[in-house]
């Protein structure tokens, strides 16, 4: 059985809608990873252990995903001593503006990669870009993703100019 490399972790299971598309991206580059629901305030010590344990598990880089207070990025990065990437959650009452100011206002020393609002899928790609450093077959399937998404771009506008945008905005 192959370690775990990410783990994806969120504060609650209303937070999976969100988290999902890391874990779909994680997969589509065969990265192998985990799902847990933890929480900073509610299962502080589960969260101890899990954070005190992920290294020795083979774990190199955890996600987190966390609304409102946002604080598990934080607690997981003050005791995992590798990268920490934060997603803030969109919340009801601010948008989710509580959340990435929870999770990016992180002090000296104890740093935390932070992505934009429900940002799952560009958390998922910084921990691929970061494996890639040392991982030629990754490196290499990032260039190929990269590839296509500049080939979509590329095809679009060439639609675009060829049909106009007013039939254009009928497709979309």
């Amino acid at each position: 059985m192959n370690k775990v490399t990410v783990s994806v972790i969120m504060g609650s299971d209303s937070d999976l809608s969100v988290m999902k598309e890391a874990l779909d991206v994680l997969n589509d580059f065969e990265v192998v990873s985990e799902v847990l629901v933890l929480s900073a305030h509610r299962t502080f010590e589960a969260t101890k252990e899990f954070a005190q344990s992920a290294k020795d598990r083979g774990v190199k880089i955890i996600i987190t995903g966390a609304g409102g207070a946002a604080h598990l990025a934080g607690v997981i990065a003050a005791i995992f001593p590798l990268p920490v990437i934060g997603v803030p959650i969109k919340s009801k009452s601010l948008d989710g503006l509580d959340s990435l100011l929870s999770i990016v206002q992180m002090p000296p020393g104890i740093p935390v990669a932070t992505v934009g609002i429900n940002g799952a899928k560009n958390a998922a790609l910084l921990a691929i870009q970061i494996l890639a450093t040392s991982d030629n077959e990754l490196d290499l399937k990032l260039t190929e993703y990269r590839g296509k998404l500049k080939n979509s771009v590329l095809e679009k506008t060439e639609r675009l100019k060829k049909i106009g945008y007013k039939e254009y905005l009928k497709t979309i």
